[in-house]
């Protein structure tokens, strides 16, 4: 695209939010997007099958079926609860979304800076971290998610990324979809120990395929450090852009003004009814 074109290109923020019984993931979402109109200033679409009550938060809505197909365990510390997980309609991101330019993130990934801004005006197609950090520098939990598997490739962490439309990108999205569609062929060949598809596992095999098997310069590296918490560690309180949390091991940790994916879902449904 020349610069002029790439000025005139519509960009926004895309968002899936399907509730369980365990998870109002709209609720998430509202709270999301709240932090990416105040850091980004970027417009926001929710893809979901579930009733939004603050319709005027977001730009664009658009209501698709749900998938209620495979269940997973949402655990806060120790206490658990077990319920679906409809996770697989991120793969429609490339059809779905409404604009020329497209963040998509997880709406338990909270923005809270405008590192992100810096994927546009790049002449980048697409971006995704290969890699994240968890909160505990000094444990072993990020070395242990590098891989999709003992033996397998680099995870690529769908949690947040970037594309732009273009054939090149829309092609890596049809791929993707044909993973998802023959997910028990693509878990047996990559050597996968757990039977739930996830899109971490889906993109980077997409990706390992689309370059020919062999380690490639694409896709680039998003411009943000993907920082993490699990849903074993706690949330101990959050106000005004400080998170302070009780990771495993019983480690204080506390962070500002930092982008942060806080995959303890449950907690974080405590921190928004809270708000």
């Amino acid at each position: 695209c020349t610069r002029q074109r790439q000025n005139l290109m519509s960009r926004g923020v895309v968002l899936f939010a399907f509730n369980n019984k365990a998870i109002n993931y709209v609720e998430q979402a509202e709270f999301c997007c709240k932090k990416i109109q105040k850091h980004l200033q970027l417009p926001v679409t929710i893809v979901t099958a579930d009733k939004v009550p603050n319709k005027d938060l977001f730009d664009k809505i658009i209501v698709i079926p749900k998938e209620e197909n495979q269940t997973r365990n949402f655990y806060d510390g120790d206490t658990k609860q077990k319920a679906f997980w409809n996770n697989k309609s991120r793969t429609s991101a490339y059809d779905l979304s409404p604009y020329d330019e497209t963040i998509v993130m997880d709406t338990d990934f909270i923005v809270q800076n405008d590192l992100l801004l810096k994927v546009f005006g790049k002449g980048h197609d697409f971006l995704i971290n290969q890699e994240a950090q968890h909160l505990d520098f000094e444990s072993n939990m990020t070395d242990e998610m590098k891989y999709i598997s003992d033996s397998g490739i680099k995870m690529c962490w769908a949690t947040v990324f970037y594309f732009q439309k273009c054939d090149r990108v829309r092609r890596l999205f049809t791929l993707i979809n044909h993973i998802k569609d023959h997910w028990s062929f693509y878990r047996f060949r990559y050597q996968l120990l757990q039977n739930t598809y996830r899109n971490d596992f889906a993109f980077a095999i997409a990706l390992h395929i689309i370059n020919g098997h062999m380690k490639s310069d694409w896709p680039i590296q998003l411009p943000i450090k993907l920082f993490y918490i699990t849903d074993r560690d706690k949330i101990v309180s959050y106000k005004d852009n400080t998170w302070k949390f009780k990771l495993q091991g019983e480690l204080d940790c506390k962070i500002e003004d930092m982008n942060i994916h806080v995959m303890n879902k449950i907690g974080l449904m405590k921190v928004i009814k809270d708000e």
